[in-house]
């Protein structure tokens, strides 16, 4: 029996395929499992099969595939199940169909991926996927309901085109987002120092618009908040992500909004049961005075006034007892006293202030040059002092290349070897080194 410290148990991942047309997404899970360094183990059901042959699966994850017809074989292999959950410290079940969620909740284990189930003891990721209709029925929700109360991390599933040609919820999580599920759970997160804490990030840039087509916004990518958000995600903490660019895939609740208006309302929802508020979003802190809801023609026009007003402090009016607060500033160049005086000024507990560059600001960049990259020039001697390198021509006899191998004959006068040239004499100034900065004509 291994023990809780084996190391190939500890990078283990039981992953359940399932009968469902979102299974070749499954194929591209446990290939990013392996290349983050796992072992996935797939137990596959006899419909997941019908879809893709188990020796696919084999393939990608570099082990066997266990099921069915494995585990009933005469030959011994009767108590699959339990070695399964014994091997492992995570387990996957994606895609998860209706059918294998039911029997998940209510304790059905009528095959060998169900029987492992509740045979297993550690942390358990589900992802759904079905028909969005199939998806919202009570009795679906009221199976996710259950065993998210038992502790299973059901994932949530993803809007879009389903494979009925419908659009509506009931889309796999991305492989992504599952990789990032079970790193969390490898790492004991759930257990970890936010375990427990309700964490609100915010991230991208704000659009205030002046027309039905132009808005006025900034060129954030949203890519640190959504890293802070992740971070905190495996940290243990439940986590809700407001963004004006909202990812494909996550693990968490987004909420997507678009003007600092919709932030502002959006935050102050998330935060009511929040614990920390991290303020990564670039919002606008001017906006337009007025909201034309055509189109501003130019015609005949050689200037354009806009006026603006202030646009809500979102950081400060989220305050209230027990919120810890995060808040970030961009100043041009190093103003750590317009750092703290920010800080003091919004009441918050952290502050980080970055220096905009120009390179970030979209002025021209300058180039640089390693110091371990040769020099430009170099003078005329120590470019021709260098002994010159044979190379004999590929289109030889073979008696020419056994003649290039061995030592060349001296040449009769000289004493030189044959091909080498004298070098130049030294310019005026040399130095005698090679970090000669004489002329650099050749």
């Amino acid at each position: 029996m291994s023990g809780p410290h084996d190391v190939s148990v500890a990078r283990t991942v039981l992953v359940g395929v399932t009968g469902g047309i979102a299974i070749y997404k499954s194929v591209e899970l446990v290939r990013g499992l392996v290349k983050d360094g796992l072992r996935p183990l797939v137990v596959t059901t006899e419909a997941a099969q019908r879809f893709v042959m188990p020796l696919t699966f084999a393939a990608v994850s570099q082990a066997p595939v266990l099921d069915d017809q494995s585990a009933w074989q005469g030959s011994g292999g009767w108590f699959q199940h339990i070695e399964a959950a014994r091997a492992a410290s995570v387990m996957v079940v994606a895609p998860a169909t209706a059918n294998t969620l039911a029997k998940m909740a209510t304790g059905i284990a009528d095959n060998l991926l169900t029987a492992t189930y509740l045979a297993f003891r550690g942390p358990v990721i589900v992802a759904p996927t079905m028909n969005w209709a199939m998806h919202q029925h009570d009795a679906t929700q009221h199976n996710l309901r259950l065993l998210a109360d038992r502790g299973v991390e059901v994932l949530p599933t993803e809007q879009g085109e389903l494979a009925c040609g419908e659009e509506g919820s009931g889309r796999m999580a991305s492989p992504e987002t599952i990789r990032l599920a079970v790193r969390r759970a490898l790492a004991a997160s759930a257990r970890g120092p936010l375990a427990g804490k309700r964490v609100v990030v915010t991230s991208g840039g704000t659009r205030e618009r002046i027309d039905a087509v132009r808005f006025i916004g900034n060129r954030s990518s949203g890519k640190m908040g959504r890293a802070l958000a992740d971070e905190a995600y495996l940290r243990g903490a439940t986590v809700t992500l407001v963004t004006t660019q909202p990812p494909t895939g996550a693990a968490y609740d987004v909420v997507s909004v678009e003007s600092a208006a919709e932030m502002a309302a959006a935050v102050g929802d998330a935060v009511r049961s929040a614990d920390v508020l991290v303020m990564a979003a670039a919002v606008a802190d001017f906006r337009p005075a007025v909201d034309e809801r055509g189109k501003i023609e130019r015609g005949e026009r050689e200037t354009l006034t806009l006026e603006l007003v202030r646009t809500v402090d979102i950081l400060a009016s989220a305050a209230r007892p027990g919120l810890y607060r995060v808040g970030f500033a961009a100043e041009a160049g190093p103003r750590l006293d317009r750092a703290r005086a920010k800080k003091a000024a919004k009441g918050i507990d952290l502050l980080s202030s970055t220096a905009s560059s120009p390179r970030a600001s979209g002025s021209a960049r300058t180039k640089t040059r390693s110091p371990c990259s040769p020099p430009r020039a170099r003078c005329m001697y120590h470019a021709r002092a260098r002994p010159p390198v044979h190379m004999p021509s590929p289109i030889r006899s073979r008696k020419a290349w056994r003649d290039d191998a061995r030592p060349r004959r001296r040449a009769r006068r000289g004493g030189g070897a044959r091909g080498q040239r004298e070098p130049a004499p030294p310019h005026a100034g040399h130095r005698g080194d090679h970090a000669c900065p004489g002329p650099t004509t050749r």
